[in-house]
């Protein structure tokens, strides 16, 4: 099914059907945490899915944090794997269990968006994209206030790739979405509600 493309310059709040998967995408550092802690009162330390506003809300954040303790002698580029997979793998439980789902993703690889829209299918729903498209000197500046910086070259990957995305949806050529919502910024800044009481 096409997805189709929208970019709401005052959107308040977004309605998807009962049990869908609600990807909230953008570059390192665009701010899709900071939407979560908002709409959803997380704290940022949470070490698990947390449930709310009728979903389970599942940010990379909470892997990291019950990942820190046990994996702390580790160097990054071998904990990064493990707590991406763990993050992905609550995904998949909670869809799998007929949780409506709110999720971070960084959103850049097309592998991860097929995955995850076959499992959606599976369950009889479907995945909903709601993408942050921010300049990548602002995902840059909020990948240092959040203390966390991409190296160089890996973030200049994800902006060719994020490119590319935007691109596709805006024109509703990207397959495995029912729907996608493209926000900046200040319209990001307005979203007040993720419903899940559409038919």
């Amino acid at each position: 099914m096409a997805a189709t493309p929208a970019c709401p310059p005052s959107v308040r709040d977004l309605a998807y059907p009962a049990g869908s998967l609600v990807l909230l995408t953008g570059l390192p550092g665009a701010g899709k945490s900071t939407l979560l802690d908002r709409l959803y009162g997380l704290r940022g330390d949470e070490t698990g899915p947390v449930a709310a506003g009728g979903a389970q809300v599942i940010d990379s954040r909470q892997s990291r944090a019950w990942w820190a303790p046990r994996l702390s002698s580790l160097p990054v580029r071998l904990r990064t794997p493990i707590v991406h997979t763990t993050h992905m793998a609550r995904i998949v439980r909670a869809l799998l269990a007929g949780h409506a789902v709110v999720a971070h993703s960084r959103g850049t690889w097309p592998h991860i968006l097929y995955g995850l829209a076959w499992i959606a299918r599976l369950n009889g729903t479907g995945l909903h994209l709601v993408m942050l498209d921010v300049e990548p000197k602002t995902a840059r500046e909020g990948q240092v206030t959040r203390g966390r910086v991409v190296t160089g070259p890996l973030f200049a990957r994800h902006c060719r790739r994020w490119r590319t995305l935007v691109a596709r949806a805006r024109t509703g050529s990207l397959p495995p979405a029912a729907s996608v919502t493209i926000l900046d910024r200040p319209a990001a800044d307005l979203l007040q509600a993720i419903r899940f009481d559409a038919p």
